[in-house]
């Protein structure tokens, strides 16, 4: 296909056509196109779904709601956006978060660049142009000279694969593809398989509607209670006075959030301060726990003393012994495996309607017409809900068939694990963009500080790469091995790699075991990513007409 003489724009262009295919409307791909149209680029948007809003569109089982606080979890790149939304509570749910998002794309005008209800299922290289063709579900074909993944980390739903479970009479819901239209559990007798995050978030408001409530549990997780509440306007006005400041700090982060940090080891206090900081940290909520000393994904020892105290929490808690017993995580650090939030979760446990099942003495041997069949017995239930998590960071990627140069495609290119240069671009797919792709602090961190990082990166190299006449950019295989090196270095000198986490794909029978996201943190990363730009993208090949002086530079 023929380039204008910058050899940014397509000219003599079908219709349909454009610069930049986005593929997702979540909270990545909103802004993405909101960047590439002050920029003059032509964009269009892929979503499956029939609205904006990612993961807050699909993930709408009961008590759906955010581990980062309401007025962090938001965009930042607005001022008049961030100071007229007014958030409901400390930590927003999903229908707030979906409302949010639809505000975005109102206020923004975004909607009329992104179609609906499509799913892009290929996208292959020409290498004689320099640009992608796509192909949608629909037998839509688009041609683009760029083409950004703002696909979701967690978008992938896994269906676990258990005898039986097409044989069930009653409703079979899975968390991560909730209904649209209410459910309801009243009266009903309820499964809950899996004790991930949403299942946690999930297990005490349908315990309080259930007529009885079964959860089967593999492995128990660590959870923190939220503390939730309404959003104060003191609170509220603290932020929005210095909002530029708090972003600002946020973004050099390790973690993305403004958090309020202990700088020393958790081996530093005696038992008696050390159990006072616990306790000061778990009634103030949320994830700040996790940092309560700054050794906690470093030093076992340090983290052991984080996990007796969660422990006696548990036993605290829950009334029963032998049920409180069951709760207690013990294959894994506290932390390195997603640490989730809760409203109520281990005193739903004391509800006569509550039954905990431990899939470790009595695994589930089938699911049968009238319910759950396990190793000791058979438990009737109305409904099946499904808390089995996702085919997380890499799922969604590659289920779409992906061919880049001399025919390479992804699945062959990710067949021992995802390979990328910075977490943005895999060598031989040129001007394929991940917006938090495996390599990248991703889901470590606060989603919406990453999100705004890689696209306000990626908006800055499509201008970059039309100002010096750039056609294609690719990341060298040289510097990919040496990130992905490195990634895999900065996890094994933590706790994390101790874990069988979706972090590691280990809830996926089959999937290469990997650490997949960045640990270094997000203000190192953001600063990495800052020098590569400022060399003329070092450690990416770069071509077109001017290639030969752009390397001279």
């Amino acid at each position: 296909m023929p380039q204008d003489d910058a050899g940014s724009h397509l000219s003599g262009r079908a219709t349909g056509d454009v610069d930049v295919i986005v593929v997702g409307a979540g909270f990545a791909g909103m802004y993405l196109l909101h960047r590439l149209r002050k920029l003059g680029v032509t964009a269009r948007v892929f979503e499956a779904g029939s609205g904006v809003g990612g993961t807050w569109y699909w993930n709408r089982y009961p008590g759906a709601r955010c581990d980062v606080e309401s007025m962090q979890y938001s965009y930042a790149f607005s001022e008049e956006l961030q100071q007229e939304w007014k958030w409901s509570e400390l930590f927003s749910g999903q229908p707030e978060i979906l409302t949010y998002a639809n505000h975005v794309a109102d206020r923004f005008d975004l909607r009329r660049d992104i179609t609906f209800n499509t799913r892009v299922t290929s996208a292959t290289w020409d290498a004689t142009a320099d640009v992608w063709t796509v192909g949608t579900d629909t037998g839509e074909t688009v041609v683009a000279r760029h083409v950004v993944m703002a696909t979701g980390c967690l978008s992938s739903s896994r269906m676990p694969d258990i005898a039986g479970l097409d044989s069930f009479r009653g409703r079979v819901f899975h968390t991560g593809q909730w209904p649209h239209e209410q459910v309801e559990f009243t009266g009903r007798r309820v499964a809950v398989i899996g004790t991930g995050s949403s299942a946690i978030q999930s297990i005490p408001v349908i315990a309080e509607q259930a007529g009885h409530l079964t959860v089967f549990q593999r492995t128990p997780n660590f959870s923190i209670p939220s503390r939730n509440g309404p959003m104060t306007t003191e609170y509220e006005q603290s932020w929005k006075r210095d909002y530029a400041t708090r972003r600002e700090e946020a973004r050099h982060m390790r973690s993305g959030v403004l958090s309020p940090l202990n700088d020393k080891s958790a081996l530093a206090d005696d038992a008696a301060a050390r159990r006072d900081n616990y306790e000061a940290r778990w009634s103030l909520g949320g994830t700040y726990f996790m940092q309560s000393y700054n050794d906690l994904a470093l030093n076992k020892a340090s983290n052991d003393t984080a996990v007796e105290f969660v422990h006696a929490k548990i036993r605290e808690t829950v009334s029963n012994p032998s049920v409180a017993a069951k709760l207690l995580p013990t294959n894994h650090p506290i932390g390195t495996k997603r640490i989730c939030v809760d409203t109520h979760y281990y005193e739903t446990y004391n509800r006569a309607n509550v039954t905990l099942v431990d899939l470790h003495e009595t695994p589930i041997n089938r699911i049968t017409p009238e319910g759950v069949e396990t190793a000791g017995q058979t438990y009737a239930v109305d409904d099946i809900v499904l808390a089995t998590g996702f085919d997380a960071m890499t799922g969604t990627l590659l289920r779409i068939d992906i061919t880049g140069r001399d025919g390479i495609t992804l699945r062959d290119k990710w067949d021992g694990g995802p390979r990328t240069y910075l977490g943005l671009m895999t060598q031989g797919l040129p001007n394929m963009f991940m917006i938090t792709g495996p390599g990248s602090p991703s889901v470590l961190s606060n989603m919406m500080v990453s999100i705004e990082q890689h696209v306000d990166w990626i908006v800055g190299c499509v201008d970059w790469m039309r100002a010096h006449g750039k056609t294609a950019i690719e990341a060298d295989l040289a510097a990919e091995n040496a990130w992905v090196e490195h990634v895999n270095e900065v996890a094994y000198r933590t706790l994390y790699p101790q874990a069988n986490s979706w972090y590691m794909g280990a809830n996926v029978p089959g999937k290469p075991q990997v650490f997949m996201p960045y640990i270094g943190g997000v203000g190192a990363y953001r600063a990495k990513c800052d020098e590569v730009a400022a060399a003329g993208y070092a450690g990416f090949a770069l071509s077109g007409a001017k290639a030969t002086a752009a390397a001279a530079e």
